[in-house]
């Protein structure tokens, strides 16, 4: 009589959060299921709680110490070594999207493909943006007057559904590039590609805390963050509950925070303007008088 090979054990995976480069657990211990396009069980999310967010919040602003004085071509290379991670990476992200998506793998890969150029293309005006949106004004007088754009600070943001990828790279490039520090509240419908992701930025050169990604409920989360006086910026994009969006913008409003929101079904594959680099950045003019 031949002996049958023991069926294996399935490995369920339950993911953990990216919280100042490390991957801690939530502090409130909960966990939710995220399913496939047919209902079936892929992991268990992390359930990030208030607790978390604020853990988040002071990461971001002690990696944004260091991060806003590197230089803007050290910010491009950073952002192009994560391009470098996630291409060696190609066919787990390909994989979670279809799965989370329920997409062909011809789709997954165009989604693929177009977050890693996404990077890539931001790395690229990481040096140059300033040209664009700041200028040397002419005044009358011995003066000389510069306009130059500074980053905001510390934002706080929420990817799209879909494509989960793609608009979760769209969403934290343009922040990040140009200084500023992030807390993305990754999708909760397709969570499992920002999880992926989150490995990238943990080998690659990022500095510890100034991304920083949370699972769970954006409901939850993010009126505690839009209230957060340490907060300076929101960008809504992954809103798509009218009652929600409105919460949160009067929560801004008590702080004075940047809110950004997405128009009407952005298409994400568009080669993107500079509109998302210039939500996240005030301008500073500086007077200096000639001949000193």
């Amino acid at each position: 009589m031949m002996n049958s090979k023991p069926e294996r054990v399935e490995v369920r995976k339950t993911h953990k959060l990216f919280v100042g480069g490390a991957f801690p657990r939530s502090e409130s211990g909960r966990t939710y299921e995220a399913l496939d396009t047919n209902g079936e069980f892929l992991a268990n999310m992390a359930m990030a709680s208030r607790k978390d967010a604020r853990d988040a919040v002071i990461a971001a602003r002690t990696a944004f110490a260091s991060w806003s004085k590197a230089t803007a071509y050290n910010r491009g290379q950073v952002l192009y070594r994560i391009a470098e991670v996630m291409e060696g990476r190609k066919d787990q992200f390909v994989v979670d999207i279809e799965q989370c998506e329920g997409v062909s793998n011809k789709k997954a890969h165009k989604q693929v493909d177009a977050a890693i150029d996404r990077m890539v293309w931001y790395a690229g005006w990481a040096d140059k943006y300033a040209q664009v949106l700041g200028n040397t004004n002419p005044v009358a007088g011995p003066f000389f007057n510069f306009s130059i754009p500074e980053p905001t600070g510390v934002v706080a943001a929420v990817a799209p559904d879909s494509p989960s990828l793609l608009g979760l790279v769209s969403v934290i490039a343009p922040i990040v590039m140009t200084g500023n520090s992030v807390i993305a509240i990754a999708s909760y419908k397709n969570p499992i590609p920002a999880i992926s992701l989150s490995e990238c930025l943990a080998t690659s050169d990022v500095v510890g805390g100034n991304i920083n990604i949370l699972t769970g409920d954006p409901a939850e989360i993010m009126p505690w963050l839009a209230s957060h006086a340490d907060v300076n910026a929101l960008d809504l994009t992954g809103v798509t509950d009218h009652q929600l969006l409105t919460q949160l913008e009067a929560e801004a409003a008590g702080t004075v925070k940047r809110v950004r929101t997405a128009p009407a079904d952005p298409d994400f594959y568009e080669t993107p303007t500079l509109s998302r680099v210039r939500a996240f950045t005030e301008i500073k003019t500086v007077w200096h008088p000639m001949g000193v």
